[in-house]
């Protein structure tokens, strides 16, 4: 039966594999600004490795980890982290975390089929772009369809925020355990990966705006559609450039964040 503890570790593992996801996904975004490549988003990235020779294997330890990332977040909106108080803020928290732990949970879901499909092809290069006009669609075909789908915008807009936020106020750095202060040039590649996840995030809250004013799925999208958006706008190059070093930036701090960020998973019971 699985321990606090061994959760606990499960959940740093998840922080690498994180980590590994974001260094693909700015990769693909840099190959894609210099060489004419694809950009890519979570699922994808995580189906590049696929083919690999060593693909079967990295992917299960990435699905392990990244189970376990879902296990704690889902685990802290359940019971809200150590010392939260239980109002307005708070919950509004938690429900950021159920989000994240049940996103994380599909990345698992999609590593796991992966890695049973020894030999096989990889996964497309943006999976998450299509899903998101399904789901979009479905959303649309429901009563107050609109509505919906702009609360779904208004979550996107909420994160992009926080991200900034984060970016700004670097207080992702109190969360990091240590006798000494963090160094500078890791406080840095947080503030920068923050920064970049919260543009992407904030293009995508655009798509779900225009999908709900329109009522049009197709105006909906994911990461890699940001992405390919912003490669799109004058200086748009330079600017996915700068994106995909961002994306990887985040990356390697969530490398950091796997060996030095206070974490303690509370299993019910």
């Amino acid at each position: 039966m699985l321990s606090d503890a061994g959760a606990t570790m499960l959940a740093r593992v998840g922080f690498a594999a994180r980590g590994l996801v974001y260094l693909l996904i700015g990769w693909f975004a840099v190959d894609a600004a210099l060489r004419g490549g694809e950009t890519a988003d979570n699922q994808g990235a995580i189906g590049s490795l696929a083919d690999e020779s060593y693909g079967p294997a990295l992917l299960a330890v990435v699905a392990l980890g990244l189970f376990g990332y879902a296990l704690w977040r889902l685990t802290e909106a359940a019971a809200g982290p150590a010392g939260m108080r239980h109002d307005g803020k708070a919950n509004f928290k938690r429900l950021g975390h159920a989000i994240s732990g049940i996103a994380h949970l599909v990345l698992a879901w999609t590593a796991t089929k992966l890695a049973l499909r020894a030999g096989g092809s990889g996964a497309d290069a943006s999976p998450g772009d299509e899903a998101a006009r399904d789901w979009t669609t479905w959303l649309l075909s429901q009563p107050l369809g609109q509505l919906l789908v702009g609360i779904v915008a208004i979550g996107f807009i909420a994160a992009a925020l926080q991200q900034a936020k984060r970016a700004w106020k670097a207080d992702f750095v109190d969360e990091l355990a240590g006798d000494t202060p963090t160094p500078g040039y890791v406080c840095t590649a947080g503030r920068i990966g923050y920064a970049a996840r919260g543009i992407v995030f904030a293009v995508i809250a655009g798509f779900f705006v225009l999908a709900a004013w329109r009522s049009e799925a197709e105006q909906a999208g994911g990461m890699a559609d940001a992405l390919g958006t912003l490669q799109d706008q004058p200086g748009g190059q330079f600017m996915l450039v700068a994106m995909g070093a961002g994306l990887a930036l985040f990356g390697v701090f969530s490398f950091v964040e796997a060996k030095y960020r206070r974490i303690r998973v509370r299993l019910p019971g």
